[in-house]
């Protein structure tokens, strides 16, 4: 096995291990925390499952950089060299409120860019994982959706826009529902990305600058089925873009098109 390929296995593994312990505790009337704001949540769950996945990528590689949303560990991707990115719950809202749209996210990047990916939803049952020779859920082979024609797609807006940005927010949905087929919120930025590379989403969008945690794993999952994903003006999504627009390819100007609604 090289080493791409033990990364693959090890992040599909601390993902595994880690949304065990998270999904322990859903529907179990965890307390509830607030960060930023009233409805940026974390639970001691969040906390929990970070330490389980921190604790499994560093018996493997103990001199790896990890980024990640709760506690002490690093909040950016370094430039160079190898690091692992991880968020232990994406969808704590969802999570709190017993909804089963979140996931456990775990990816490894080597030089700034995604080299293994591992999204584990266990209340869905499902694992999506890429690989740089394709992505698969539950162990099949994945394929972002082969519509060509933007009004028989489904598009989601995704991140979150704060109350300072509900203008934009609001942009976004109508550039949506005037363009495609129809309009999805799931309220979890990695589910929402393994779907536009599972085929069930033709697009996702925001212009939003996202967290790495939020998005590296989605974007090599996309990326290896087959799919496009830019910053908002189109050129190829990096760590520290600004904005986030993933699609099938087939018609990712229109995609981008509903994105850029909001920077006016």
């Amino acid at each position: 096995m090289n080493d791409i390929d033990a990364r693959v296995a090890l992040a599909k593994r601390a993902a595994t291990a880690g949304s065990e312990v998270a999904v322990a505790e859903f529907r179990s009337g965890i307390d509830v925390e607030t960060k930023d704001g009233k409805t940026d949540v974390v639970t001691e769950a969040d906390r929990a499952t970070q330490r389980r996945v921190v604790e499994l990528l560093r018996e493997e590689y103990p001199d790896d950089a990890v980024v990640g949303e709760e506690e002490d560990e690093l909040k950016t991707v370094p430039e160079t060299g190898d690091a692992w990115v991880v968020d232990p719950i994406d969808g704590t809202a969802n999570f709190v409120r017993g909804t089963p749209l979140w996931l456990t996210s775990v990816a490894a990047v080597r030089d700034g860019e995604p080299v293994a990916a591992a999204n584990v939803a266990p209340a869905l049952g499902d694992a999506y994982v890429a690989r740089q020779d394709g992505a698969f859920l539950n162990g099949e082979p994945l394929s972002v959706s082969e519509r060509a024609d933007p009004e028989t797609f489904s598009v989601a807006p995704t991140m979150w826009w704060g109350f300072d940005r509900r203008e934009e927010y609001a942009a976004t949905a109508r550039g949506i529902v005037e363009r495609f087929d129809d309009m999805r919120r799931l309220g979890c930025a990695q589910l929402t990305l393994s779907m536009v590379a599972s085929g069930a989403l033709e697009g996702a969008v925001t212009n939003v600058a996202p967290h790495p945690w939020d998005s590296v794993a989605g974007v090599h999952l996309v990326r290896q089925a087959g799919g496009t994903v830019t910053d908002v003006h189109g050129d190829r999504w990096t760590v520290g873009s600004r904005g986030l627009v993933a699609s099938n390819g087939r018609a990712h100007e229109a995609v981008l098109a509903a994105a850029r609604e909001a920077e006016s």
